[in-house]
Order: structure tokens, then sequence, then C-alpha cells
């Protein structure tokens, strides 16, 4: 069985986030997706909120599992038995990050990584914005989940 582990804070996931889990379900029989943890970041959900949030995205996807972990990646690799880590890039500048990111992961623990681009209906979503809007109680139809938009008009105090 060919896995795959797609990592990201996911603070909090969107559709382009399940955009590329259901494009990596084509290449792999089995998608991990892997929720950091992330303690050098100020995040707005904790790890067991965007697990939350992530599994209700996948609600009904056999094929798909969705994880928190800490530490490095390449660890929590070793340890699942996983070589192959799936990233999603929309533009130059992310693919110039992740491409550095993917080159050491590489050095680390000989683990190959696969760049998705998001499909063009989501190719504009990031987390960050989601947030903006979500701060200012706007509208989030069509950049994430249901479960994901009351979560953060929960958040924000929007009625």
């Amino acid at each position: 069985m060919r896995k795959a582990v797609y990592p990201g804070t996911f603070d909090p996931p969107h559709l382009g986030h399940l955009d590329i889990v259901k494009r990596a379900l084509r290449l792999f029989d089995y998608v991990i997706i892997a929720v950091a943890k992330s303690p050098r970041r100020n995040l707005l959900f904790d790890v067991e909120e965007r697990i939350n949030m992530f599994r209700a995205m996948v609600e009904g996807m056999e094929r798909v599992q969705v994880v928190g972990f800490e530490g490095l990646l390449v660890e929590f690799m070793k340890r699942e038995g996983i070589e192959v880590i799936v990233r999603g890039v929309r533009l130059f500048t992310d693919f110039e990050y992740e491409l550095q990111i993917a080159l050491n992961n590489y050095k680390l623990a000989k683990v190959e990584t696969v760049f998705l681009m998001p499909s063009q209906d989501h190719i504009h979503i990031s987390s960050t914005i989601v947030r903006d809007i979500a701060s200012y109680c706007g509208c989030l139809k069509g950049l994430v989940h249901p479960y994901v938009e009351s979560k953060l008009r929960e958040r924000f105090n929007c009625r």
C-alpha cells in the first residue's frame, strides 16, 4: 500500500487543503493528514480543534486519516513507515519555500516530496486570508467547510 503524509498547521483547514487531499488520493492508496502542534507559532486554534475541523472535512473518505504530531516531520514519518510527503503549492513563492524544506527532509531521512497544485477554484485560498476574512465576520462561503466556518464564527464572536 502506497501511503503519503500531508503535513501542515492547517490553522484553519480550508477547501484548498481538501482539494490537495483529493488529488493526493488519485496518486496514493492512503493519505495521512498530519496536523502539526507547532508550539513556536501563534495559532488561532489548538491542535485538537484543527484535527477535529479536518476530520469533519474528510468525513466519509475511507482512505484518509487525520492525526496530530509534534517534533520533526521526518521522525513522525519514520514511526509511521511513510516515505512520501505531499505539499500543496499555489504560487512560485510557495514553491521556493517548500523546495528548501523538501531538500532538507530528503537530506535528513531520504523522504520524497510531491508537490500538488490546488484546482483553479481553490488556488486563491490561504489560511491567512481565511482568518482575516473571519476576523471581520465576512463571508466564508466557498472557502471553508461549514463546520470550520462555524468554529471561526464562534472564535471571532460573529453572529
